[in-house]
């Protein structure tokens, strides 16, 4: 997952302002509104809270500006299969889908994706790595640590990896990911490795320091819902998780405190499937996500970010320093580099597995 990076500055700089994003896309949705009356596209969302957080933020505003109907349904943890099966047999039960860095460098390499046609200039504020000439990121998750506070007071806690790791200075249950993906990341950080540093990964470093750590770890979680529950509960003291994960864990009263330092940051965003019929009106649709005020919007669903940083004038103080795009928090964390991770990832699988069971 991670959440990803190359330059710091970059990532945290906005684009400067070239006019009002609102009104570059409201002034074509209304000119073009009657010949898109009688369309309609169907979204692939990921399910859950993202249903109601984006219907709010965007489809149902989409359809009052364009009159373009959103249907929206629940994707495949992974659609790169459906995806693929749609655009080689022309069947598009979908017209957009959010896709992972990773899934959207898979399908971009199989020229499977519809070009976006929006540029830097169309969506002022966007960050840099939350667009290309595919796809355009809409929302930002990162992998983080959480503790419990009633196992561990302000000025004694944890507050890196290396933390996580001293089971003499830190003592309680702990809880890591059944997963290569950001665990990897997570030994080589707790064993010393810079975040700007990190790759690609000295696999075989990476796997000394999870022999240390291996014996202490109480459960490795498999799902979301699982690592929520385990942080909730008390069952484990200290956790690696998804940043939503754990805010919905504090939301609901558990005495529980997200570590931003250190932590892996990814960016989810939309993907056109190559040659949809409805690909016009899909490219309005994207294009209209990228506006920040809509994007502010969603994060009173969802604990994960919006890629337009101009949200945030939009955005409660209280609700945005809980998300990972805030400037204290982005500034602590890296983004993860799925193009390593795409070239590596089957054999980081197969070795990460046979050394859980080993």
């Amino acid at each position: 997952m991670t959440k990803h990076k190359d330059n710091t500055i970059d990532r945290r700089e906005l684009l400067k302002w070239g006019g009002s994003l609102g009104l570059a896309i409201a002034s074509p949705a209304i000119m073009t509104r009657s010949a898109f009356a009688a369309t309609t596209i169907t979204v692939a969302d990921p399910g859950g809270p993202y249903s109601p957080g984006y219907r709010k933020a965007f489809y149902d505003p989409f359809e009052k500006a364009t009159g373009i109907k959103v249907v929206n349904v629940a994707r495949e943890a992974e659609p790169t299969a459906q995806f693929k099966a749609m655009v080689d047999t022309k069947s598009y039960t979908w017209d957009v889908c959010t896709l992972t860095l990773s899934a959207r460098d898979i399908l971009a390499k199989m020229n499977l994706l519809e070009p976006i046609g929006i540029a830097a200039s169309d969506a002022p504020g966007l960050m840099p790595e939350a667009l290309t000439p595919l796809w355009m990121g809409i929302d930002v998750y990162s992998t983080i640590m959480a503790y419990r506070t009633d196992r561990f007071k302000d000025g004694a806690a944890p507050s890196s990896w290396a933390d996580f790791w001293n089971v003499q200075k830190f003592p309680g249950r702990r809880s890591l990911r059944k997963n290569p993906i950001d665990t990897l990341e997570q030994a080589l950080l707790a064993d010393g490795v810079p975040l700007d540093k990190l790759y690609p990964l000295d696999v075989e470093r990476a796997y000394k320091s999870l022999e240390k750590i291996k014996p202490h770890i109480d459960v490795w979680w498999t799902g979301g819902a699982q690592s929520s529950q385990l942080i909730q509960s008390g069952e484990v003291d200290l956790i690696a998780l998804w940043n939503a994960r754990a805010q919905a864990v504090i939301d609901g009263g558990a005495p529980v405190k997200t570590v931003w330092n250190q932590g892996l940051y990814s960016i989810e965003g939309w993907g056109i499937p190559k040659g949809s019929p409805r690909a016009d009106a899909a490219r309005q649709f994207v294009k209209f996500c990228a506006d920040p005020k809509q994007q502010a919007l969603f994060t009173e669903f969802l604990s994960y970010d919006p890629t337009n940083l101009k949200a945030y004038e939009s955005i409660p103080t209280q609700r945005a320093v809980t998300l990972p795009t805030h400037e204290t928090n982005l500034k602590l964390m890296a983004i993860a580099r799925e193009d390593w991770w795409s070239a590596n990832r089957a054999a980081m699988t197969e070795r990460f597995n046979a050394w859980i069971l080993g």
